[in-house]
């Protein structure tokens, strides 16, 4: 870890000076653990003063890629929707520079470091977070609907990717693994048979607003992370993904990332000038959301019998049994009474 550090903090260093005026170097630069796709390190910039906390999201190796499975977006279209968004009036953390090949620290950029919690569990449970949670859901509809506002001809070039689109993508990845699901089967005739018009107004999407990419205080949402499958479509497809059933963390009754209701979040996000709320379309995600994790899991078990057999492949792998419930009992639910 040592000899990876020293490869590129002195440019880094370089560029930080650079870029932000009052600093004289960089501090305390460390890998931070989670991020699949790309690499994640925390540092201080060092002034005469305190230091400025950051955080440097880089390429593994800092080489250039093409994301995952060619859908996501590169950093530099990241950290210009983070900046877009910033002017929207997202919760985002600023962007202090974006990379370039002549700083020598390889593809990135170098954003502020926001306090906070990411992780479901504390958030769910810890006593800090007790009087906010009611509010979150109301929050998180309120700051979708700044994100979906924001104006289309000013966004870097996007993968468009509607209802039909999305199903494709998925049926084609669960076609690949030659093992048939009957409950996945369902699903796609399903979503083929209710997919919205392809008159369906298209927006901005984050693409992956849940738990995880949400940076949570006893104040409230305090930054959206992690823009990297952002693309242009339905925007119930974000009010969705927070919805499904894998992102409430055992807190089944409610809904909204397991603090709270769908009423919250579509309030929030009408009174924020979201537009109404189609609750069958987000239903419609809901389902595409639930089935999408539900491939994403059996392509972990595809990638455990290929060879790598680390233990987070195989945990994950497994949870796609749980996939298969949860879209049971939306497409079948129980009656009451």
């Amino acid at each position: 870890m040592g000899a990876e550090v020293i490869s590129f903090a002195a440019p880094l260093a370089d560029a930080v000076r650079k870029a932000i005026p009052g600093t004289t170097g960089i501090a305390n630069l460390k890998r931070l653990s989670g991020g699949a796709s790309q690499e994640t390190w925390a540092f201080e910039a060092t002034t005469e003063g305190a230091g400025i906390p950051l955080i440097l999201r880089r390429a593994p190796g800092g080489t250039r890629t093409q994301g995952r499975s060619g859908t996501a977006a590169g950093l530099e279209t990241e950290a210009e929707l983070i900046r877009l968004a910033g002017a929207a009036g997202v919760a985002v953390p600023p962007v202090r520079l974006v990379l370039g090949e002549e700083d020598g620290v390889g593809q990135g950029f170098v954003m502020d470091r926001i306090e906070g919690e990411t992780i479901a569990r504390k958030i769910l449970r810890d006593a800090e977070f007790a009087e906010v949670r009611p509010k979150l859901a109301r929050q998180c509809g309120e700051m979708l609907a700044r994100l979906h506002r924001i104006d289309k001809a000013k966004l870097p070039p996007l993968r468009v990717s509607p209802a039909g689109a999305e199903i494709e993508q998925y049926f084609q990845t669960y076609k690949t693994h030659d093992h048939p699901h009957p409950v996945f089967e369902l699903a796609f005739r399903w979503l083929r048979d209710n997919a919205p018009p392809d008159t369906t107004e298209l927006t901005l999407v984050h693409g992956d607003f849940r738990h995880g990419n949400l940076m949570i205080g006893p104040d409230g949402l305090r930054a959206v992370l992690d823009w990297e499958l952002a693309h242009v479509g339905d925007p119930m497809e974000d009010l969705a993904w927070i919805c499904v059933n894998s992102w409430r963390f055992g807190n089944i009754d409610n809904p909204v990332g397991g603090f709270g209701k769908r009423e919250d979040l579509f309030a929030g996000y009408e009174a924020a000038g979201g537009g109404r709320v189609d609750p069958e379309r987000v239903k419609f995600w809901e389902v595409l959301g639930t089935l999408k994790w539900g491939v994403m899991c059996t392509t972990m078990v595809m990638a455990f019998k290929a060879g790598d057999r680390s233990v987070e492949r195989a945990t994950i792998g497994r949870r796609s049994s749980e996939t298969e419930i949860d879209l049971l009992r939306l497409l079948a639910p129980r009656k009451k009474g």
